[in-house]
């Protein structure tokens, strides 16, 4: 291949990060161990195998919850934002305890026989028409493959390999396995307790997850709604150059994307509100040093340009824009990604005219002529 693979590049935020998902972890064990012992009798050592199998299984799911979990809530309050920048370290950290939760499983339960463990786990169980004998593991070996792929796949080598929309595409089976734990969980549950709360506290994550990702959803629909209006030449209208606050951006809705059109220094520009990195909203990012700063990941662009600062290769598409009697107008046809475009609206220097505020590129206008 001819992209190169750059090893995790470690800051404080991913330390503190993957420092808290440790402690959780330890956390959990601790006293999901602490309350057994407390509650049964003192296990040999078999049954402390069975017991750590039990805390992994459980904390493995409750880990997925969290992650799914994670989208939808960044959507709904920007203050989840911190718990999205780095998710890919929950991701593989999830992955890591669903498969120490399988091996401590398959050793205990799969290796004692004639059969191959894996023979065992995937045939050796054909009570399939029965929920309280179904062979419940297979679900669980099919979701642990999902996890493992995804979690394999997590660097961004694999983003530049793949590109965004098959990544993207690929990480969305993120939610089969979900459906997959769900049913390896449910039916291992009632053929091992006859206690319903566990079934009971499956659901109410599953309805959870549900009703977050329709809330977030039902935001996103509402702001694909919203409807610019056009001038003769199919120019979108915006608003007003100072009804942008500084340094941030307000969101049109382009036919074919959104599209994020910031006030800087410079001026206004207009990029594609779709990161190259992960595909975050840009235009709910702000401008940093001259650069629009993701609010996911941190990724800079420059505004006039879409490129990134070097040595970084990512570029979004620009957007050309124009002012008629003092209202910014964007063309929905976007430029080629890293392509300059003359910022419009540009500040007034004391003493001197504003100029005309045309992007390069753009065509002459047969409609209302531009204005200051």
């Amino acid at each position: 291949m001819s992209l190169p693979y750059r090893p995790i590049q470690w800051n404080e935020s991913k330390v503190l990060y993957d420092a808290v998902i440790a402690a959780g972890i330890i956390g959990y064990l601790l006293v999901f161990a602490a309350v057994s012992l407390a509650t049964g009798p003192r296990p040999d050592l078999p049954e402390a195998g069975a017991l750590l199998t039990r805390a992994s299984g459980s904390l493995a799911i409750l880990m997925l919850h969290a992650l799914l979990a994670i989208g939808p809530l960044s959507r709904l309050h920007p203050g989840f934002i911190v718990l999205l920048a780095n998710r890919r370290h929950l991701g593989v950290a999830t992955f890591l305890i669903a498969g120490t939760h399988g091996a401590l499983a398959t050793v205990l339960y799969h290796s004692s026989g004639a059969m191959n463990p894996l023979a065992s786990i995937l045939i050796g169980n054909g009570q399939v028409l029965s929920p309280y004998e179904f062979p419940f593991e297979v679900f669980g070996f099919a979701a642990l493959l999902i996890l493992a792929v995804l979690a394999a796949t997590s660097h961004d080598f694999w983003i530049a390999c793949l590109g965004l929309a098959r990544w993207k595409r690929l990480h969305m089976l993120a939610y089969l396995a979900y459906v997959l734990l769900l049913m390896h969980t449910g039916l291992g549950t009632l053929q091992s307790s006859g206690n319903p709360i566990r079934a009971l506290l499956l659901a109410v994550g599953a309805a959870l997850l549900i009703w977050l990702h329709w809330k977030a959803a039902r935001i996103e629909r509402a702001k694909d709604a919203e409807i610019h209006q056009t001038d003769v030449d199919g120019w979108l209208r915006v608003c007003r150059a100072e009804e942008i606050p500084e340094n941030r951006a307000v969101i049109v809705n382009a036919p074919t994307e959104r599209v994020a059109v910031f006030r800087h220094w410079q001026g206004v520009s207009a990029i594609s509100n779709v990161c190259a990195h992960q595909g975050g909203p840009l235009g709910e990012g702000v401008v940093e040093a001259g650069c629009v700063r993701c609010p996911w990941h941190g990724a800079l662009y420059f505004p006039h340009t879409g490129a990134s600062p070097p040595p970084y290769p990512k570029a979004v598409a620009t957007f050309n824009l124009r002012v008629v009697d003092g209202v910014l107008y964007l063309h929905p046809t976007p430029n080629p990604p890293g392509t300059a475009v003359e910022p419009a609206a540009r500040p007034v220097r004391r003493g001197s005219a504003r100029p005309a505020a045309t992007a390069p590129g753009s065509q002459p206008a047969s409609g209302p002529k531009e204005g200051s």
